[in-house]
Order: structure tokens, then C-alpha cells, then sequence
């Protein structure tokens, strides 16, 4: 997901970030015995809790990651759910440790709120779902239309951007939750509603009657959504970024979290270095020399994860598209542990 500018921090709540992000964030997880990891209210396939009150979604993964790369145990994770207006506020405060929220890298975001992006979990890029009795086939055919959008984003300044690029015009509804911009489109409060395409298809899932609404071919911004950690701690910045790079190193060789158990007897030496059997990656990094086995074995590697919870395995069925290994003609790119 994404954010306009966040309310700017004050000089007070910036050296208040700074203190908390040059303590020993490994040190103080370690102590509290569990991993406090920014949510969101519930996106679908990303982060959102099941009939069971389980939390499920990629982002949740890449919580259940970290906690497995730090404690060897996925279950050490305490989930706080925070809308879009919340999350850095929360991260900087300290309340958590970790941002896994669907979050957009950005310059702003990256050099003026003291934090750190760590990756790119998932490439995604900013599109508009619209009945289909309006009968609009384009997103250059919204000219005065009414969009529902959620507040604190970067959809807010997305949707500017094309408008006026556009010579269109339009009316923003503002909503706290995505979840309550699909309500107010349900209830005929708007024409349009505008957010991440993968946030879309989930949201489509919401509508009574899906075959009605349809999602329009444009996309119009770049979002790589991914973790957000406090600047000035890059111990604990190197495990968050690691631990995604780990689980695509593991799709790239083939690593499953079925097979990984055969495979620490494998002589391939990059698998050797992956799973600890060779190497000091883990000593590197201040943790076990399994913490890479750890996640592969309780979380699986990239693929099952976006299979899972985004992708055929899914209700969403997202295609994998520019999210594909770079050896299969995607942007994921996992630099190598050697």
C-alpha cells in the first residue's frame, strides 16, 4: 500500500526515532521474547485474519520469516494491525518492530521519516475497479467521476497525478480502510475505487455479485511494496532485508520447505551456504547458522508464499507477472549468500 505525506514528524518524534533505532532492536526482540510486526486492518492476501482469527497473507509470511530467522520459531509473532495513517508513527514510536503492511518505497518515505526500506516483496502498481453497468472500458473515459480512495496514501497523490495529466476531474471519498472504500462503492457512494491491483482483486471478492465489477487495463504508478525497519540499527536492517533474500534464493535452487530436510545433506555449495551447512552467513548476521533453514522449513520459499496466499492457490488467483524470479522474466532478484 502507500502513503501521501504522512503528517510531518517533529524534531521531538525524530530524535525520538533516532534513539530508539540506534539501541540493539535484535538484543530488545530477543528479550520481549516475540516480534512486534505491523499489519494492516485486513488486505487480503497480504495481511488479514481467517474465520479462525488466524493471521494470513504474504506480508504475514515475511513476519513469520524474521521471527523464524531470529527465534527459529514462525509463532513468535505479535501482529499489530495499523491503518495507512498509523503504520510509520507506530514504527517510529517504537510500538513495533518491523512494518510488513503493503507498504510503497519511496524517496520521501525512504530519507525524511528516519526509516529504512528493506526489499521489495511484492511489485505492484496502482489500477481502478468500476461497475460494469457504467459502461467504462478505460480509465481515460473517469472524467468527473466520484472515486473512493483510502486516505494517507500514495493513491491520493497517484490519482491527482493522472487526472491533471489526463485534463480530467474528478471527487474524492475518503476512507480510513480499504475495506470501507469497497463499502462506500457498495453503496453507491462512488463511482470508482482506486488502489493497488492486488489490493483490487481482494477487494472484488467483496462485492455480492463480482461478475458485475470488473478491474480497468490501466495501471498507473509504480508501487514496490515491501518491509520498513528504523534507520540507524543495521543489524537489525540486514536480517529483515535477508530473510526475503533467503526465500527467494531458495525458489531460485529449488529449495521447498517439503524437501529442505533431504536437502541439508546436499553438496551444491550455494544450497550448502543457503541452508548453514557451509559458510558463516548466519554468524554474519548475529543468528543461528540455520536461519535460513528456519524459514525455508516453517515458511517455504518465495513461490509457495505468493502460490499461497496471492496466487492459484488463492481465492485472488493473481498472476505472477513481473513478481517471477529474474530468471523467469520477473523483477525478484535475490542477491547471492556467498
Amino acid at each position: 500500500m502507500k502513503i501521501l505525506k504522512t503528517a510531518s514528524l517533529s524534531v521531538a518524534a525524530l530524535a525520538l526515532a533516532t534513539t530508539l533505532s540506534s539501541a540493539d532492536t535484535l538484543d530488545s526482540i530477543k528479550s520481549k521474547g516475540v516480534l512486534s510486526c505491523g499489519v494492516s486492518t485486513g488486505i487480503a492476501g497480504f495481511s488479514a485474519t481467517n474465520s479462525s482469527g488466524e493471521w494470513k497473507g504474504i506480508d504475514v509470511d515475511g513476519c513469520k520469516a524474521v521471527a523464524s530467522a531470529v527465534f527459529g520459531d514462525p509463532s513468535k509473532v505479535k501482529y499489530v494491525p495499523l491503518t495507512a495513517k498509523e503504520r510509520f508513527t507506530a514504527l517510529q514510536s517504537g510500538e513495533i518492530d518491523v512494518l510488513f503492511r503493503a507498504t510503497t518505497w519511496t524517496a520521501t518515505r525512504d530519507t525524511s521519516l528516519g526509516l529504512n526500506f528493506a526489499g521489495v516483496n511484492y511489485y505492484d502498481g496502482q489500477g481502478f475497479l468500476v461497475s460494469k453497468d457504467i459502461g467504462v472500458k478505460s480509465a481515460l473515459e473517469l472524467d468527473g467521476a466520484t472515486v473512493c480512495i483510502q486516505a494517507g496514501t500514495t493513491t491520493e497523490l497517484n490519482l491527482t497525478d493522472y487526472f491533471k495529466a489526463n485534463k480530467m476531474t474528478y471527487k474524492p471519498i475518503t476512507y480510513d480502510t480499504s475495506g470501507q472504500t469497497i463499502e462506500g462503492f457498495k453503496s453507491g457512494r462512488c463511482d470508482v475505487v482506486t488502489s493497488d491491483a492486488s489490493q483490487l482483486y481482494g477487494l472484488v471478492l467483496k462485492v455480492k455479485d463480482p461478475s458485475k465489477v470488473t478491474v480497468l487495463p490501466e495501471i498507473i504508478s509504480k508501487e514496490p511494496l515491501g518491509p520498513v525497519v528504523r534507520q540507524g540499527d543495521d543489524k537489525w536492517f540486514n536480517i529483515v532485508k535477508w530473510s526475503h533474500i533467503a526465500m527467494l534464493n531458495a525458489e531460485e535452487m529449488g529449495v521447498t520447505s517439503k524437501n529442505v530436510d533431504s536437502l541439508m545433506s546436499s553438496k551444491n555449495p550455494g544450497i550448502k551456504r543457503l541452508l548453514g551447512t557451509s559458510g558463516e552467513a548466519g554468524k554474519n548476521l548475529g543468528l543461528d547458522a540455520k536461519w535460513a533453514y528456519n524459514i525455508i522449513k516453517n515458511v517455504g520459499n518465495y513461490g509457495e508464499s505468493f502460490k499461497r496466499n496471492v496466487g492459484q492457490d488463492s481465492p485472488l488467483k493473481i498472476d505472477r507477472g513481473i513478481n517471477k524470479l529474474w530468471n523467469k522474466g520477473g523483477l525478484q532478484y535475490g542477491a547471492p549468500i556467498r
